[in-house]
């Protein structure tokens, strides 16, 4: 089964304020060579907004996170990276079956992303320790992002879809 790794706007913009931002993106860092070295595609897509121009230094991948020439780019504008994207089709002509998902905002991004790909049959691992997000209010009720991060690995650990695999994984025991 082809894996490939998902990495989900680790950009400057997105990562002000985010939970352990520098581990992820040097755990995520360890998963991009790890992924490389096993001859695995990796998959870059960055959020693009009024706040993250295409370009901007807020787009900007966070440093020491550099694309390969021939890996694949995909720009979003919802937190779906699937929707309104040709990120499916990539991921098929390329022969993904399983994606390993690393990256920034937690409760949105990531989530809605991972949880797409499995609806798209995807075999989805969560990298465990390789996602982040920011503390976020909702009527009163304030959740800091250690919190959104442990909340997001408890959903995709007990996440079951009919015939595909779902699940969380720390970065260094993640297989490509």
């Amino acid at each position: 089964m082809t894996t490939a790794l998902l990495v989900i706007d680790l950009q400057v913009g997105v990562l002000e304020g985010c939970f352990d931002a520098g581990g992820v993106v040097a755990r995520t860092g360890a998963l991009v060579e790890r992924a490389r070295a096993a001859g695995a595609p990796v998959v870059w897509v960055q959020h693009v907004d009024e706040d993250l121009p295409h370009g901007s230094a807020a787009w900007q991948l966070a440093a020491g996170l550099v694309p390969a020439a021939e890996e694949a780019q995909v720009s979003k504008i919802f937190y779906d990276a699937f929707a309104d994207t040709p990120l499916r089709a990539l991921l098929r002509e390329r022969g993904v079956r399983r994606l390993v998902i690393a990256g920034a905002q937690s409760d949105y991004c990531i989530r809605t992303t991972a949880q797409r790909a499995a609806t798209e049959g995807f075999t989805v691992t969560l990298a465990s320790d390789a996602h982040t997000t920011t503390a976020s209010e909702f009527h009163g009720v304030a959740l800091d992002g250690e919190q959104i991060v442990a909340h997001t690995n408890r959903y995709f650990s007990g996440l079951r879809y009919p015939g595909v695999d779902v699940g969380i994984a720390t970065h260094d025991a993640i297989p490509f």
